[in-house]
């Protein structure tokens, strides 16, 4: 894995990057313009200068990953990478477009075409190309340099190889704890948490409790790092009620539902701290 492609450079595009550029592989981003990637670039910059300002990371660490950084418009440019990773937005429709972009433009034959999905199956996006047995799910956690852990999902045609080859390239130069799961909806982490996010979003639409509440609650009272309304303005809204429709869609049991507020949020734009607004307000 000495040269790498990352398709989308928002949030979790952004971070995976920067991660894979640290541990010293060539990165090549794709954005689909040149303000997307002004934006990706700028996210980068934000987080390495942060690192260096902690400690965490040396002025040479940090100089070292810009080096490793380029970014481009085209997939053409993605034609000789070993590894490539999508992480647009969370809508199948265009995760399969770009599956299919990828496996017509990267020549390596024993290329991974991998996905940071939380919500769709992997089998839908391996059957999008030629090499369904060289197609794996990815899904990292945000904020990608801080937190340590990935979900490695395997669809049923993903062959071994491509598996122990993406475990090894996540524990290994990515340095991140790997976690197994079966293609199934929520994979390991969304199944357990995604039903504790509904039921705050449903105390809360109950008039229960307030938002504030809720998370002090599960903050001081169980030791959270973040409350779970907090925690799913962090997520996205749309994102949140992405995996729970998929949930639902897969298990069709009422504790996945996505609640009316959550829909209705999500329509309106209140999408978290990416929109400025969601349970709690971002803008400055």
């Amino acid at each position: 894995m000495e040269r790498i492609g990352v398709v989308g450079c928002g949030l979790m595009g952004a971070g995976i990057a920067e991660v894979a550029a640290r541990a010293g592989i060539d990165v090549i981003v794709i954005e689909q313009n040149v303000d997307a990637i002004n934006a990706g670039r700028d996210r980068i910059e934000k987080s390495l200068t942060r690192a260096s300002a902690s400690g965490k990371l040396s002025d040479e660490e940090a100089a070292l990953a810009r080096e490793n950084l380029h970014f481009s418009e085209k997939f053409g440019d993605l034609a000789d990478v070993q590894f490539a990773i999508e992480a647009v937005s969370e809508k199948e429709s265009i995760k399969l477009e770009v599956f299919k972009t990828l496996d017509a433009v990267v020549q390596d034959p024993g290329a991974i075409l991998a996905t940071n999905t939380s919500s769709i199956p992997i089998i839908k996006l391996a059957m999008a190309t030629r090499r369904p047995g060289q197609v794996i799910g990815m899904h990292f956690f945000n904020p990608v340099p801080v937190l340590k852990l990935v979900e490695v999902i395997s669809s049923l045609l993903t062959s071994p190889e491509t598996t122990a080859r993406v475990n090894q390239f996540a524990s290994g130069p990515l340095k991140k704890k790997v976690i197994t799961s079966p293609d199934r909806a929520g994979f390991v982490v969304n199944a357990l948490l995604i039903p504790y996010l509904l039921s705050a979003v449903r105390m809360l639409e109950s008039g229960f409790a307030s938002a504030e509440d809720i998370d002090t609650g599960m903050v001081m009272g169980c030791a959270h790092p973040l409350g779970p309304l907090a925690l799913t303005d962090l997520i996205g809204l749309d994102t949140t009620l992405a995996v729970a429709d998929s949930l639902y869609e897969e298990f069709k049991e009422p504790h996945l539902a996505p609640p009316p507020l959550l829909s209705r949020m999500t329509q309106a734009g209140l999408l978290g701290r990416k929109s400025g607004q969601g349970f709690y307000s971002y803008k400055k």
